[in-house]
């Protein structure tokens, strides 16, 4: 037995955009006509134009507009704004299967009870979470290491057991989140500074808070946040302030992996 749902999008007069309405926008994108996309999905002509009717006027922005002229007697497109719509409730589809599957693992059929309710919607106090896009894993005999794309363009390594990367069946081009507590990052303002940890992003100091004892520093890597918690006489003897350039490291076994 296995937990399965159809996922839909509700506006705010509770109208709805449909699996089967996507599916169509999907089939529209890959041929550029109403008529054979309908086919496809596959639904009446009618049906499918009531849709796209539909759809229009349920989103601020038009979602599918005609082509005229052509070959073919003209056609139909996504505007930028019905592309971005399917886009996301593809993704959107994924997270929500992931969320499906991991429940069906969690449950136990024969008693009707979940194992772990609670673990559902776990929060963890790290304060990095960052996301990014599995580039390559390297397996040795006990460890592997995971290098992940940011979007800020660089490579962060974690390094974890094989059984860990079995377990979350991490693959090439997979998106995971990359956490890792804010009292595990240094910094140094010596950009040039060879260290052996694998992990050192250069970037600007976006913001810096004082307590008593120790401070937060929080660095623009160039689209990726992360914070660094040192004591507050380390923030004053480096003479950190907003703007400095500085470089954030981590080491690659500091770096816990999420999916």
């Amino acid at each position: 037995m296995e937990f399965s749902s159809s996922l839909s999008l509700l506006g705010s007069d509770n109208s709805v955009i449909l699996e089967k309405r996507i599916q169509l926008l999907a089939a529209i994108e890959r041929v550029g006509s109403i008529s054979k996309a309908a086919k496809e999905v596959p639904m009446s002509y009618k049906a499918a134009w009531d849709g796209i009717d539909a759809m229009n006027n349920l989103c601020p922005s038009a979602v599918v507009v005609k082509e005229t002229g052509g070959k073919g007697g003209g056609g139909a497109k996504l505007t930028p704004y019905g592309k971005n719509l399917l886009d996301s409730f593809v993704l959107l589809q994924k997270e929500h299967q992931k969320f499906l599957t991991h429940l069906t693992k969690m449950t136990d059929f024969n008693t009707g009870s979940l194992k772990s309710i609670r673990s559902l919607s776990m929060q963890i106090s790290a304060r990095n979470q960052v996301r990014g896009v599995i580039e390559h894993i390297e397996k040795g005999k006990v460890n592997g290491s995971v290098f992940m794309r940011l979007k800020s363009g660089y490579s962060l390594v974690s390094v974890i057991t094989n059984s860990a990367i079995e377990n979350l069946n991490l693959q090439n081009s997979d998106e995971i989140v990359a956490i890792f507590k804010s009292s595990s990052v240094l910094i140094t303002k010596d950009l040039t500074l060879n260290i052996s940890a694998r992990n050192k992003f250069q970037g600007k100091i976006e913001k810096i808070t004082l307590g008593e004892v120790n401070g937060e520093v929080v660095i623009d890597i160039g689209g990726d946040m992360i914070a660094s918690v040192i004591t507050s006489d380390a923030v004053k003897s480096l003479e950190l302030k907003t703007g400095d350039e500085v470089s954030a490291i981590i080491k690659s076994s500091d770096v816990m992996i999420g999916k």
